[in-house]
């Protein structure tokens, strides 16, 4: 197949890849993003054998798209077929250690070189290929369908600004899109861009990410967090970036006013990053505890790190109102409302959201979200939801049967991932 001058001069750069690839993941091993007893996967190497029957090869980036596969996991496994699922950091990793039902098999995507992708597709011998959300790695597609793996993108997304500069490439991404043997959309939007862009087989399905079911927790740890919060106000911040901590530690002092046994929880997007907001908050005039060396919620005012990864179920259950983070401050963008809304938390969020536009549209609509745009307004916010315990409850109300009722986008992936093997099988 002959393919675009961008799509070619990038699969002659990855042919020399190989030669890089032992510095690159040197370098990452250094900065604590790889898992050294697993480097040889990232070279497509598996550390098991591939199990006998159909296999369903899923891939997702990192955390979010990860978990939002689990429904469809466990629904492939209840189906007698086997599971390969593909991530691509480490903390995912970790994540999916705990999370992964049993039966299936994780390992480290493999980078993008093609010697890497058909080392990885000659062990696995993949039936089909789902990719999460907005999974474009050309090696990967390229020798997906060279083999004629039908590959299938699912909870596709693509955001207005990677749609815009994919539109000055249009015979580059037409081809990307083109090793798909279908793509489905999270939204009407989503499934416009897609369209634009030159994809063909375009659905749109909702968001799968509806359907995960609620985040655990462990009943012991909660009994004895809420022992120690008793009836003092908890509020979280979860999956904060760079200047939301600094905020949070605002809005903490701020709220002091009010309630001087305040608990505010800290859940970082990066849990690395829990001893830098430690050092930020003693700046600031805050004892602050790490929940990584074991301390925990004491008595008076708290400001708690949970620097700790798995945990965000116990903490949205505890707490009165969440904000969600990546959307007040850098780049924006957001993070995943839904995990706190299953569990009925009010959500509060600021204003840049376009990753999940639909979702908090949804949500604010229906009283269960409240954006803010200033710190001022963060405080405001959080002071009328731990003040009025009735509009706690009437906003995690809304905020849970919303995501309930936009649920649904598991069953059109089985259904249409089962007429792929069907066809598979049937050598169509």
């Amino acid at each position: 197949m002959k393919h675009p001058l961008p799509l070619s001069l990038y699969r002659a750069a990855t042919f020399a890849l190989p030669l890089a690839a032992p510095v690159i993941l040197r370098s990452r091993l250094s900065r604590g993003k790889e898992d050294q007893a697993r480097l040889d996967e990232r070279l497509g190497r598996a550390q098991e054998p591939r199990p006998a029957g159909e296999l369903v090869w899923m891939h997702g980036a990192s955390v979010g798209e990860s978990l939002s596969l689990t429904p469809l996991i466990e629904r492939f496994l209840a189906a007698g077929r086997q599971v390969l699922l593909t991530t691509g950091t480490l903390t995912s990793a970790q994540l999916m250690a705990e999370r992964l039902p049993a039966g299936a098999r994780h390992q480290f995507a493999p980078l993008d070189a093609p010697q890497f992708m058909r080392r990885f597709l000659d062990h696995w011998r993949p039936d089909i290929l789902l990719a999460a959300e907005s999974e474009l790695w050309p090696n990967m597609l390229m020798e997906t369908a060279a083999r004629q793996i039908p590959a299938v993108l699912i909870n596709a997304r693509i955001s207005g600004r990677s749609a815009a500069r994919w539109q000055k490439a249009p015979r580059t991404i037409a081809s990307l899109l083109d090793c798909f043997s279908a793509i489905l959309a999270q939204s009407p939007d989503d499934a416009r861009k897609f369209e634009s862009l030159g994809a063909r087989h375009v659905i749109e399905s909702g968001n799968l990410k509806y359907d995960v079911a609620a985040l655990p927790h462990d009943p012991l740890q909660l009994a004895q967090l809420s022992a120690r919060t008793g009836q003092r106000p908890v509020w979280l911040a979860a999956s904060t970036h760079p200047g939301e901590e600094r905020i949070a530690m605002y809005a903490h002092k701020a709220m002091l006013q009010f309630w001087p046994d305040l608990v505010t929880i800290i859940a970082p997007r990066h849990p690395g990053r829990g001893e830098e907001i430690a050092a930020e908050a003693r700046g600031f005039g805050l004892n602050a505890l790490l929940r990584s060396r074991g301390e925990s919620v004491e008595s008076g005012e708290t400001f708690y790190i949970a620097d700790t990864i798995g945990e965000l179920g116990l903490f949205y259950r505890l707490a009165s109102a969440v904000f969600i983070g990546g959307s007040l401050a850098g780049a924006g963008g957001g993070h995943n409302p839904i995990e706190a809304a299953k569990l009925g938390a009010p959500v509060v969020h600021g204003p840049l959201v376009q990753n999940f536009m639909d979702v908090y549209g949804a949500l604010d609509a229906a009283g269960g979200a409240f954006e803010v745009r200033t710190p001022e307004e963060l405080v405001r916010t959080l002071a009328a939801l731990l003040r009025d315990a009735a509009l706690v409850r009437k906003s995690a109300r809304a905020a849970a049967e919303t995501v309930e009722a936009l649920g649904g986008a598991s069953e059109t992936i089985m259904q249409t991932a089962a007429y792929f093997l069907a066809r598979r099988q049937g050598g169509g």
